[in-house]
């Protein structure tokens, strides 16, 4: 590391903790006057607004917008230098191109490892506040609401139903339990009631019927009242917005794993998270390298016309990402698939870019 590589690097480093900063005060402001009203009907003190939420939410909101303003930083320092005839006085004293862009990899997989990090551990505790907050004050007349035929895989081979369950009293009505293990169907119970016993972690069952099922032969009985133990909770019944992103990376496997035992559907939404959670990385890495080679010659249209097309490549990866994530989500599109497509591309533009580039 040179003197002129601890410059490159002190203006990577100061100019996206500039542009970052002012991010967050910008969106911070708009989130503000989209909740205030929130904020005022449940009489909420400007402590709980700002350590039971707004902690939560700036990791978020920088982690959303990471490799972008990344991508912004890069091209706008870079600029300057080109502006200034710096990059020109560098190449000009023998450095060769590759070598001018140590600096820019070094920043980039400085910065890569940090938003790793923080999408595996400090991101998802941070969104666990947010979410925890909206749903109790943003998203409160949504809860709580009745559910109606609700079925839940809860193993390979059994299938629990609840023909209503209401979340704040954590009980229902009409409850069903059915074990089929290949194409017959082995054990059946039903209850006109079901009640969640917190204290010892079971389900109390009131007007029980039980029906066991061999071959040709069957056992039926009645019981008034009986508990049952299975592995399915209050929590897990209720239906929470983005759940995913309040997890940890291990929480997220632990939880993909179960509902794939489970049988469980929708699950691509949870993959693509977590590939998600590496991708965005790597699309700082590559983002940086975009922007380094893209600002580094000197035009005529100066800082302007960089920004512009850093602008137009920015909503060009956000455009790509959304279309592939939503054919994952909502189609059959795999999702590791889904979120390295836009690096696959770009990363064969940023090829093509260094490529071209004067030497």
């Amino acid at each position: 590391m040179t003197k002129i590589d601890w410059y490159i690097l002190r203006k990577f480093i100061g100019t996206f903790i500039y542009s970052l900063m002012i991010l967050l005060i910008i969106s911070v402001v708009i989130d503000i006057t989209e909740k205030v009203d929130d904020f005022m009907t449940h009489n909420l003190s400007l402590q709980t607004i700002v350590v039971d939420y707004y902690f939560g939410f700036i990791p978020h909101i920088a982690a959303l917008l990471f490799p972008l303003f990344i991508f912004i930083s890069v091209i706008f320092f870079t600029s300057k230098l080109a502006y200034r005839s710096e990059i020109i006085a560098i190449l000009s004293a023998g450095v060769s191109f590759r070598r001018f862009l140590r600096p820019y990899w070094i920043g980039a997989f400085l910065f890569g490892g940090i938003l790793w990090l923080g999408n595996r551990w400090t991101v998802p505790n941070a969104n666990r506040i947010r979410t925890t907050f909206e749903n109790t004050y943003i998203r409160s007349r949504d809860a709580g609401k009745t559910q109606y035929d609700r079925t839940t895989r809860i193993d390979s081979f059994t299938y629990v139903t609840f023909g209503s369950y209401d979340p704040g009293y954590k009980g229902g009505s009409n409850f069903v339990l059915e074990r089929v293990e290949g194409l017959d169907m082995t054990f059946k119970l039903r209850a006109d009631r079901i009640m969640w016993d917190s204290t010892n972690g079971t389900w109390k069952l009131s007007y029980v019927s039980l029906r066991r099922i061999n071959g040709l032969k069957e056992q039926w009985w009645n019981k008034q009242d009986t508990t049952l133990k299975i592995p399915l909770t209050p929590k897990e019944l209720v239906e929470e917005r983005n759940i995913q992103e309040a997890m940890t990376t291990p929480e997220l496997n632990r939880y993909i794993d179960r509902e794939e035992l489970r049988g469980a559907e929708g699950l691509n939404t949870f993959y693509v998270e977590k590939y998600r959670r590496t991708s965005s990385a790597a699309a700082v890495i590559i983002l940086s390298l975009i922007g380094a080679i893209i600002a580094s010659r000197k035009v005529r249209g100066g800082s302007g016309l960089h920004l512009a097309l850093g602008i137009v490549i920015s909503a060009s990866y956000i455009i790509f990402l959304q279309f592939s994530t939503v054919f994952s989500t909502k189609a059959s599109l795999n999702p590791l698939l889904a979120v390295w497509i836009p690096n696959f591309l770009f990363g064969g533009l940023a090829v093509w870019l260094y490529m071209r580039a004067p030497k």
